[in-house]
């Protein structure tokens, strides 16, 4: 059974099992621990004799797949009775002839260690860039509180009882908008690939904001413009919502610079790390002086000086590493609680760090790409969800057509 502790995941990105083959990324998310969160979920109950049903989409194909299973929050061991692997034909549907049983050490059900990061076994699977992949997974025993992402803007979906096998999706009646102990799909064999590419951010980077289901994150839309240029590598999306550069939170996961190991060098191909970060620590203490909202605890005071420390380590251990590192700018939030006199000089100094500190390899003025051109303190209205601070579909699309493709190495 190929199991280890994340950190060791981080060092190889592969399972000890599988360190003779040559695996990519392509499709991955990073974890959280369990919380109320931000809509309601079951990562804190957990699941017990039911079936839980997720959809993903790759980014890049192969020839053979594995699942990755996390239990890094976990508080106990972690027993699947069996897992599948199926093509999605639509909601919980599945195309029957491409469903396979998924093992770890030859064996249908495994335990994963409270901590710890498990590889299944490879099987044959052939996919291409951009399809979508089922994975579905059944517990009979209590697992205990779900390590899991809060804001996966796609549904997953639940039912009672042992539904592996399940083609036609009618049993599975329950819905959460979140990833549950499912951390990423790596692919082998098919044509060769370029090295991947890590968005590594908050929810900007996950897509809050953009329609549920639909895949316009600013990352996906990237992989559809490299798709489209006949450049086809893995793009993973690695953001948390409410992400801080210096600050570990219960509902917003792991500080960024804690974090990185696993979420960004810890993928199998990954050759470039694109950063955009800041704007939480910048804006949830003017949120705390505002009008508190407990999700946002601790409201510890982040100075620009700090995000630009926490910024340029995380190059450090990119560059370690050998990952090329592109740095992003942070965009404006006027008129959210987010955006005060003392937050914009704060933003600011981090930009002008950004543009002219000539510490990346490469930089995205995503600030200018989707600012508004009469104010520079708030979003092109175009482009603004309706918070002031999350974009719709139109405005994450302007965010991946700012890049420069060349930039990505």
């Amino acid at each position: 059974m190929s199991v280890m502790p994340p950190t060791k995941e981080a060092e190889t990105g592969l399972a000890p099992a599988a360190t003779a083959t040559t695996w990519a990324a392509a499709w991955t998310t990073s974890m959280q621990r369990p919380s109320a969160s931000f809509a309601p979920n079951w990562s804190e109950e957990g699941f017990a004799s039911q079936t839980v049903r997720q959809v993903v989409r790759v980014t890049v194909g192969g020839d053979a797949v594995r699942i990755r299973l996390s239990n890094a929050y976990g508080t106990g061991p972690l027993t699947i009775t069996g897992a599948t692997i199926a093509a999605c034909t639509g909601g919980a549907a599945v195309q029957q002839d491409t469903l396979q049983h998924l093992t770890v050490g030859g064996k249908r059900a495994f335990t994963i260690a409270a901590g710890a990061e498990l590889a299944s076994d490879p099987v044959p699977f052939r996919v291409v860039p951009l399809d979508k992949v089922t994975i579905t997974f059944y517990t009979a025993e209590p697992t205990g509180p779900a390590t899991f992402h809060a804001q996966a803007l796609a549904t997953s979906y639940r039912t009672e009882g042992d539904h592996r096998d399940d083609t036609d999706g009618t049993a599975f009646a329950e819905t959460s908008q979140s990833w549950y102990h499912l951390s990423g799909l790596d692919v082998t064999g098919g044509p060769a690939r370029l090295p991947g590419v890590v968005l590594f951010g908050d929810s900007l980077t996950e897509g809050v904001g953009s329609t549920l289901d639909a895949d316009r994150r600013y990352p996906d839309v990237l992989a559809e413009r490299l798709a489209s240029a006949g450049r086809p590598r893995a793009v993973l999306n690695q953001g948390i919502g409410g992400n801080r550069v210096t600050v570990d939170s219960a509902w917003h996961g792991d500080s960024a610079v804690s974090r990185f190991r696993r979420d960004v060098l810890g993928q199998p191909g990954a050759g470039t790390a694109v950063i955009l970060l800041g704007i939480n620590d910048i804006g949830i203490s003017e949120v705390a002086q505002a009008s508190p909202f407990p999700t946002f605890a601790p409201y510890t005071e982040v100075s620009a000086d700090e995000v630009i420390a926490g910024l340029r380590g995380m190059i450090q251990q990119a560059r370690t590493a050998g990952l090329r590192v592109v740095g992003a700018t942070v965009m404006p939030a006027g008129p959210s609680a987010f955006s005060t006199p003392r937050s914009e000089a704060k933003r600011a100094a981090v930009n002008i760090w950004i543009r002219t500190s000539g510490e990346y390899d490469a930089i995205i003025d995503f600030d200018r790409a989707v600012g508004s051109p009469e104010d520079p303190f708030r979003l092109d209205p175009a482009f603004d969800s309706g918070d002031h601070l999350h974009l719709n579909d139109a405005g994450y699309r302007a965010m991946a057509d700012a890049i420069d493709l060349a930039d990505l190495g």
